[in-house]
């Protein structure tokens, strides 16, 4: 038998096997696939959570939401996504308690505070204090985002010289 019929008979052979074992290998991506958009639509339902927690807070601040109906909204709120992160947690194969799913979104929402500058305050007395959060507010905004790129129409920054997406020129 000569070299070359001894490779045909091989590459034969291996392309058996690749085609015999394709079918696994997409029913494994087909499942992982589904998995990640389960698992991206539960991340996607924790930070709605999370932001309606955050503006929850913030309205109760400027003292629109009644007393009495606050802590049951966020207890809700709060049950809610400790069932989200609980699945999360199934689906990662990691177990975690009420109290640790719980704590987990407090964290979050503390952390998204901090970063939006919203601090937990006594409620406001008068119109004056009302005004003056709702203008430190739109001043924060304001500070932040400087339009859009004239060129590509993505967001910038005040701080931005150049188009972070398509490189023009902001000045």
């Amino acid at each position: 038998m000569e070299i070359s019929s001894i490779f045909f008979v091989l590459a034969i052979f291996v392309m058996t096997g690749v085609y015999l074992y394709a079918p696994f290998t997409r029913r494994a991506r087909r499942a992982r696939a589904v998995e990640s958009h389960e698992v991206s639509a539960l991340k996607a339902e924790r930070d709605r959570v999370i932001n309606s927690l955050q503006e929850l807070d913030f309205d109760f601040n400027l003292e629109k939401i009644p007393a009495g109906e606050y802590p049951d909204q966020r207890a809700a709120l709060l049950q809610k996504g400790a069932n989200i992160l609980r699945r999360l947690d199934e689906l990662a194969s990691v177990a975690s308690s009420a109290v640790n799913a719980e704590a987990r979104i407090e964290r979050a929402i503390a952390v998204g505070r901090a970063d939006s500058g919203i601090k937990r305050a006594a409620p406001a007395e008068s119109e004056d204090d009302f005004e003056s959060m709702i203008a430190a507010r739109r001043k924060e905004h304001k500070s932040k985002s400087a339009g859009f790129c004239p060129k590509c129409g993505k967001s910038v920054l005040v701080s931005d010289k150049f188009c972070p997406a398509c490189g023009k020129s902001l000045n």
